[in-house]
């Protein structure tokens, strides 16, 4: 683990096995660590947080290290992805398309910010004397960062970028499943001269480091993103002192396909919204909504490009669909296919032949799914996607709000009419219009409902990340 400038095991000896999901074998250890290793990194966070090396430093210095941090991870792209593979499962071809990009973009985008986070005068009228007032917008502290194993580097670097520029230091969490790339990635910060203790990296699993780390009092702000219990359970925790949160959760989100939408490019868009990265992302398309009129087609057309897309190990440069991160999970999607079935879906898998080892599972549709079933309304996180058809605009509607998320939502219909009075009609944190999986550094991302609390990146994300202060002053 990183503890300010000290690479070190965890105190109890402990470790945790790393699994590779394409053959389930395991073929590393990382540190098991716990409440103390959590004070340590809280520790080193506020002494480098107060240091003036960090503290005074100038917006445009700090920019350009967040600038060397882009180029140092677009050096190390292929190690990258190839840990990112070994780890998660995901293929390293994508990786390297989506997930190391990315990574990049995020600290490039961020390293703007440095420079542009200011405050504003304000015309303040009080008493009839004359008055300077403005706004100052400061850093809020340590930040507790907490992240998933689905893209556990790009969700790693949303959040540190983001905390960075804001003039933040962090405890970073990555999940126990997938801590590879989170340690290589501070590794490659403190090559690039980020202050130690600025960013500091604990592993270990949720009952121990995770809970340590959001019950610390000297934390001054939970940035998290997982799913939706234990996201509530933080947010209750940090109730106790209203300790500031961020919360990037869980998803249901509906791919609606309108009756004169172009099939050549909806058909294909709703699949990948779906199977792409085996299903395992949150605001994947996990709900097809389509027009009765095109119903049969459009799940013929999509159960096509699923028997297409070939499924392997994650260094096969062919191989589209990977294995998912864990048994657990395998069991876990396999059960929701089955109530899926005995609910009245019709599962209509690929039919492609799975590896003889590691944790595959089927690109699967179940058509006819009803809007209060299980499987319409839970989330899944794997390549099962639930259908149902609509007869009109209301209805459809009506049908992409019937869920307690509210993450994201693709519309696809030629009248760009109709796709801007659903995207205002329906609640979810971002809406795609004939596109999809469209997320850029620039845009803020969340969610409405049980889908979180905040934006990521964009500036709503990096001023996430600070304190706004009045200042007033009477002018003699």
């Amino acid at each position: 683990m990183l503890i300010g400038s000290n690479w070190t095991f965890a105190q109890s000896g402990q470790t945790l096995e790393v699994i590779n999901p394409a053959t389930g074998r395991s073929f590393a250890s990382v540190a098991a660590g716990g409440a103390e290793e959590v004070d340590a990194a809280v520790k080193a966070a506020r002494a480098a947080f107060e240091s003036p090396g960090w503290a005074k430093m100038r917006p445009i210095d700090r920019s350009k290290l967040l600038e060397r941090v882009a180029q140092i991870i677009e050096e190390h792209a292929e190690e990258l992805a190839l840990l990112e593979s070994l780890d998660n499962g995901k293929p390293k071809h994508l990786a390297m398309m989506v997930d190391i990009p990315s990574a990049v973009e995020v600290f490039r985008y961020m390293a703007g910010w440095c420079t542009k986070i200011y405050g504003k005068t304000l015309p303040v009228s009080g008493d009839g004397r004359q008055y300077h007032a403005y706004t100052l917008r400061q850093p809020i502290g340590v930040v507790g960062a907490i992240v998933p194993w689905n893209y556990p580097l790009a969700m790693a670097s949303w959040k540190i970028a983001s905390a960075l520029a804001a003039g933040c230091t962090m405890v970073l969490k990555p999940s126990e499943v997938t801590s590879l790339t989170a340690l290589r990635l501070g590794e490659l910060m403190l090559e690039a001269g980020v202050p130690p203790g600025v960013l500091n990296i604990v592993t270990g699993d949720g009952q121990s480091a995770g809970e340590a780390l959001i019950t610390h009092p000297d934390v001054d702000k939970i940035a998290f993103t997982g799913s939706t219990p234990v996201g509530k359970h933080i947010m209750r925790t940090a109730a106790n002192d209203m300790r500031r949160v961020s919360l990037e959760l869980g998803g249901k989100s509906p791919t609606i396909i309108m009756p004169d939408a172009d099939l050549e490019r909806a058909i294909p868009d709703a699949a990948m919204a779906i199977f792409f990265n085996s299903g395992q992302t949150c605001f994947a398309g996990s709900r097809l909504l389509c027009h009765e009129s095109i119903y049969d087609t459009v799940i013929a057309g999509i159960a096509e490009v699923a028997k297409a897309l070939p499924i392997g190990h994650g260094q096969d440069p062919t191989t589209m669909i990977g294995p998912v991160v864990n048994k657990k999970q395998q069991d876990r999607i396999q059960s929701y296919i089955d109530i899926g079935q005995q609910e009245g879906a019709e599962a209509i898998s690929a039919g492609s032949p799975l590896p003889s080892e590691g944790y595959f599972i089927e690109p699967t549709i179940l058509s006819n799914a009803t809007a209060d079933s299980r499987v319409f309304n839970e989330e899944i996180f794997g390549p099962v996607l639930a259908a149902t058809k609509f007869k009109d605009m209301d209805e459809a509607i009506s049908l992409a709000n019937k869920t307690r998320f509210g993450l994201g939502a693709n519309i696809y219909s030629k009248d760009m009419n109709t796709c801007h009075k659903m995207a205002a009609g329906i609640h979810a944190g971002t809406i795609w219009l004939n596109t999809y999986f469209v997320v850029d550094a620039a845009m803020p991302f969340g969610g409405f409902k049980e889908s979180g609390v905040g934006r990521e990146v964009g500036d709503e994300g990096v001023l996430m990340y600070t304190e706004s202060k009045s200042v007033c002053a009477l002018l003699d």
